[in-house]
């Protein structure tokens, strides 16, 4: 069968895969938390600026392909060899390009520093201010190999490969990693952030729609990257409080250093596992890469000082919760993350 007679069959094997793609979603365009809304905005606003000079462009490329062909010559078209400046088309041609550089800049720039992502949120939905007596939730994130754990400092629980935020609060995330480096994230809810071992990085972000949501790593980090991924759950408060108290009283184990030891050696596909209490500074060491006991912590060793001692007091909640040295619980992943 030569190439021509291969024409159609091709086309009918690409069919499905278009279908299929058909289906994607696109909650990159359609995500249902502010930060990502805006971000999703700035892109359209780009590309509509762009095309600006990219439709008209392609269109005078086919017109003028059309009206200056070889055998137009002689009917309408004109031909003037000699021809070499027009100062009205020298202003079209530069202005327009100039001008919507300098929008894209603008526009780049004010959203630039509005979405910073080490900057607190102004507000946490269109016209909805962050509420005064509102405190961003914080949640402490670090990528192992292949799994994310989320410590809940204020709660005094940590879990991992699931993560759970209340609706319309702001969340301030701290994330590091043990290793290799990640990226975290959620596309509902705000842009990828890295994760590098011996750094801290920073977002603020909300999500603003109850539902379930996908996380994953989008930076490629090994053997296990392709189940390196986690579900976000957008709960209202009275379904968060429920939550955390199921975490308190999973029965699991304390996330003390030696946990956390075991925890970072390379597993794949990690079920959801939850940390009832979690000992005192463990992601501050985690940052510092100084978890093992004797190691030196980066930030003092700059300093030219010796490993700070090893505190094993459990992280205190905020309210009474119970503090469990049970050997380790795991849930199945895909367990109802709420408590509800």
């Amino acid at each position: 069968m030569n190439a021509r007679n291969w024409k159609w069959p091709r086309a009918l094997l690409a069919a499905p895969l278009l279908a299929a793609l058909g289906g994607c979603g696109m909650v990159v365009m359609d995500p249902s938390g502010d930060v990502a809304r805006q971000e999703a905005d700035l892109v359209l606003w780009s590309v509509w600026l762009m095309l600006l000079i990219i439709v008209p462009v392609m269109i005078l490329t086919v017109v003028f392909a059309w009206r200056y062909r070889a055998s137009n010559r002689e009917r309408e078209a004109e031909y003037s060899p000699d021809w070499d400046h027009s100062t009205a088309l020298e202003l079209v041609i530069w202005s327009c390009p100039l001008l919507i550089i300098i929008a894209l800049g603008a526009l780049t720039w004010v959203s630039t520093h509005t979405l910073d992502p080490y900057r607190p949120l102004g507000r946490i939905a269109p016209g909805k201010p962050v509420p005064a007596d509102q405190k961003p939730l914080e949640v402490q994130v670090v990528s192992l190999d292949w799994k994310w754990l989320f410590i809940y400092p204020e709660q005094g629980v940590a879990t991992v490969n699931e993560l759970v935020v209340p609706v319309d609060r702001q969340v301030r995330f701290r994330m590091t990693s043990s290793g290799v480096m990640n990226t975290f994230y959620v596309p509902a809810m705000a842009g990828m952030i890295y994760t590098m071992a011996g750094m801290e990085t920073k977002l603020h972000a909300v999500l603003n729609k109850p539902g379930d949501y996908a996380g994953m790593s989008a930076n490629y980090s090994g053997a296990g990257f392709s189940g390196m991924s986690f579900r976000t759950h957008a709960v209202d408060d009275a379904a968060f409080g429920r939550w955390v108290g199921k975490v308190r009283a999973s029965g699991g184990a304390r996330l003390d250093a030696a946990n956390y030891l075991k925890l970072e050696q390379p597993s794949e596909r990690v079920p959801v596992t939850y940390f009832p209490a979690v000992e005192r500074g463990l992601f501050d060491r985690a940052v510092n890469l100084c978890v093992k006991p004797g190691t030196p912590c980066m930030s003092e060793s700059m300093h030219g000082h010796v490993a700070a001692p090893m505190p094993s007091a459990p992280m205190p909640p905020t309210d009474a919760a119970p503090s469990y040295q049970s050997p380790s619980q795991s849930h199945d992943a895909h367990a109802p993350a709420t408590g509800a």
